[in-house]
């Protein structure tokens, strides 16, 4: 009976630990990806923030700089830019009802019959309407959500900022709890890095500034709806294999069609030359030094991430992803094992 005492003494301790455990995961579950999103910009801003300790030396008043700055980044653009780009929304939606859809398919298949054009009319007018509806529902909903979102914004400040002061004993502590030894953990770490910087810098990074470029083309060619325009060029920037030639060459295709003809060229010639050519450095600079993941990976990943994670999806999924094959191509070299055991 006494040899039992310490068995059930485990089992009890661990018992408590699963329902601690549970109970944590239930009270961060709401903030969860508020704080995933602190730690993601913590991890891209660190370079400024270790840049910044050169010249401020208080780590605090650093990280609090640097948080402050993020925030106002986040909060000023989304404070004037969300109204207008609600009114751009709406306005397309308008555009659409009158939108003589019909006269612009006839001049793309000048041969094609009436029926063709009619029914072309009446799905891309219906595809229009329905991602018209959906983006004012969707900006509605954020105008409706604002008490939360703020809250949000909140935790996710709190989490960079001591993400960001901190570093050193968050490592130190992600560290003790790694399973890996020692020896193959710097190996680990590196990787990790490698496919993290490939997926924030390589899709992320380089889809802002890819889709920041197609929204200058818009407005120095006069396009209406530049912001809107602008915002989906960034997104699909981001995806892999997809990109701003979906917006840009519907837009050149409308100034063609009426009868802008010299504006259409300079216009594709401006997406040709700038936005494809500064895509294809950067990103082949960045994702090839960085990892060989396929791109039909990460865009598969994106889209389930975001379809499960929400916006924040679209940089958790690759990254899950991503680690994931990690792991599979250590168990296919038969160096899964050697990463957990201690080397004699």
């Amino acid at each position: 009976m006494v040899s039992q005492t310490p068995d059930l003494k485990r089992i009890a301790l661990w018992f408590v630990i699963i329902v601690l455990g549970i109970l944590v995961f239930l009270l961060i579950r709401p903030v969860f990806l508020s704080i995933v999103g602190g730690l993601l910009l913590a991890y891209i801003f660190f370079p400024a923030y270790k840049r910044l300790t050169s010249f401020i030396k208080n780590r605090s008043l650093a990280a609090f700089t640097i948080a402050i700055l993020i925030v106002l980044i986040i909060i000023i653009p989304l404070w004037f830019l969300v109204p207008l780009m609600l009114q751009q929304v709406f306005n397309v939606f308008s555009s659409t009802q009158s939108f003589n859809v019909g006269g612009i398919v006839s001049s793309i298949f000048p041969t094609a019959s009436a029926q063709f054009v009619a029914q072309m009319a009446v799905a891309i007018g219906g595809f229009i309407g329905k991602i018209t509806t959906y983006a004012l529902e969707y900006l509605n909903g954020i105008f409706l959500d604002i008490p939360i979102l703020s809250l949000q914004l909140v935790i996710v400040a709190f989490v960079f900022y001591y993400g960001l002061k901190d570093h050193e004993n968050l490592s130190k502590f992600v560290s003790d709890l790694s399973p890996f030894n020692k020896a193959n953990e710097k190996i680990i770490v590196q990787q990790f890095q490698s496919v993290t910087d490939s997926v924030l810098y390589g899709q992320v990074i380089v889809g802002f500034v890819q889709g920041g470029l197609a929204g200058l083309g818009f407005l120095i060619f006069g396009v209406d709806n530049v912001l809107l325009l602008t915002t989906l060029a960034v997104f699909l920037s981001i995806l892999p294999v997809l990109g701003p030639f979906l917006i840009w060459i519907p837009v050149s295709i409308f100034f063609f069609a009426s009868g802008q003809v010299s504006t259409g060229i300079a216009y594709i010639i401006y997406n040709l030359v700038i936005v494809t050519t500064v895509d294809n450095i950067l990103r082949t600079y960045l994702v090839s030094r960085k990892t060989n993941i396929s791109p039909a990976v990460i865009l598969v990943a994106m889209i389930g991430g975001a379809l499960i994670f929400g916006i924040l999806g679209i940089f958790l999924g690759p990254l899950i992803v991503a680690y994931f094959i990690m792991f599979l191509k250590a168990y296919k070299d038969k160096s899964l094992h050697s990463l957990i055991i201690e080397s004699e």
